[in-house]
């Protein structure tokens, strides 16, 4: 029965990631179309690009409090039918307060639905007792793929966003619903009073900290892909709309390779050596795409990025399940602040860099700072304990 119940969890967990992965693509990658309809200037769109992760911020950290009471899984639940909502409204909205009030509900909503899907994928990993979080991650990539590919349809058509929009909502929306039924609200870890005090201590922090930098870093360079890689290859390297809409695309395939295989990688040779593999291929994607003579070599390096990136953000927030068995979730939800830290410092510093100096050197800062990354590996665990069966065992750290 037991077996059976984590099937189902680890099942509906899948659906709401890959639910994520269709809606978040659907809105980057038609951030031109987005800003034509509303009217937003090159120099106000660092704003409305820069209010979401801090709303979204602001949310993970709300949501750390409210799943101490009331569990991820009904936090969940409540947060990805708001996402796609919040997402339908920017389609259909003709203001630009009216973007601005939409935007605005969805980087809430998806703060609260981040820090909680972790939180579930990083409990169910420890009751698995193997690595099975980048799994939940692919399947977030496999929605990423189907979510640009629909956003390519909507550009090739020329149709209105709402139009666009909507059916994928309408197919969704109750998908999402009915999944959310079987959530696992994972058991505490060994330790729960030591690790849950510890957390929220100076030492605590001081264990978290490289996998916070680790984070920001690596979502510095996922919101270059995501905020500018439809406007990099149109406005840089001359190619149209339509085939703007092709990196994150290709991004998302190789995002989607990365994570199939990665939980093998990680069980074979640890999560650090894996860490550092991604590291090094992410920054030599965005050398890539900084050289790219057109658009064909850019896209070829945002697809060299997705295979790099693919590893780094599920093996952090594993990590830190694994530094605070006892308190997973509080862990989870103020590591995820890092992501919108990442997204809020990488959107604004692209379009900055880029305004003053050029798109093509703003490249070369993410790819500087993944390769940074190398060096905090280490905290991901260098060690392989082993169950009997060959499965990759949670190493708790003390944090007294």
């Amino acid at each position: 029965m037991t077996d059976a119940r984590l099937r189902r969890g680890r099942g509906s967990l899948a659906v709401s990631f890959f639910v994520q992965g269709v809606t978040f693509a659907l809105l980057v990658t038609r951030i031109p179309a987005i800003q034509d309809r509303y009217g937003i200037s090159d120099a106000l769109l660092p704003a409305f690009l820069a209010a979401v992760p801090i709303l979204a911020g602001v949310a993970s950290v709300a949501t750390e409090r409210i799943v101490a009471r009331v569990g991820p899984g009904k936090v969940l639940r409540a947060a990805q039918p708001l996402v796609l909502l919040a997402l339908l409204a920017v389609g259909a909205g003709s203001g630009m307060w009216q973007a601005a009030v939409a935007l605005g509900v969805f980087g809430l909503a998806v703060g609260a639905l981040d820090a909680s899907m972790n939180m579930l994928g990083v409990s169910l990993q420890r009751e698995y007792g193997r690595s099975i979080m980048l799994g939940f991650h692919a399947t977030y990539s496999l929605g990423g793929i189907v979510g640009a590919s629909l956003a390519w349809a909507g550009a090739h058509w020329d149709l209105p966003l709402a139009v666009s929009y909507l059916p994928v909502v309408a197919v969704l929306l109750p998908a999402a619903w009915i999944g959310g039924r079987w959530y696992v609200d994972g058991k505490p870890g060994p330790g729960t009073e030591e690790a849950g005090a510890a957390s929220g201590t100076g030492a605590g922090f001081a264990l978290l900290l490289p996998l916070c930098l680790v984070m920001t870093f690596a979502y510095i360079g996922d919101s270059t892909v995501s905020n500018w890689s439809a406007k990099y290859l149109q406005d840089v390297l001359g190619g149209s709309e339509e085939l703007a809409t092709v990196p994150y695309n290709a991004y998302m395939v190789t995002t989607l390779l990365g994570r199939s295989v990665g939980d093998f990688g990680v069980r074979r040779l640890g999560a650090a050596a894996v860490v550092r593999c991604g590291a090094v291929l992410a920054a030599l994607g965005f050398a890539l795409v900084a050289l790219a003579p057109g658009p064909w070599v850019g896209m070829a390096g945002f697809t060299v990025l997705g295979l790099g990136l693919s590893v780094i953000v599920p093996q952090t927030f594993a990590a830190a399940g694994r530094l605070f068995p006892g308190a997973s979730d509080a862990a989870v939800a103020r590591l995820n602040v890092f992501n919108y830290v990442g997204f809020l410092i990488g959107s604004p510093l692209v379009g900055a860099l880029g305004d003053a100096w050029s798109y093509r050197g703003a490249m070369l800062v993410p790819m500087v700072l993944v390769l940074v990354t190398v060096a905090y590996a280490t905290s991901f665990g260098s060690q392989r304990a082993r169950y009997g069966d060959g499965h990759e065992r949670p190493r708790t750290v003390d944090v007294g």
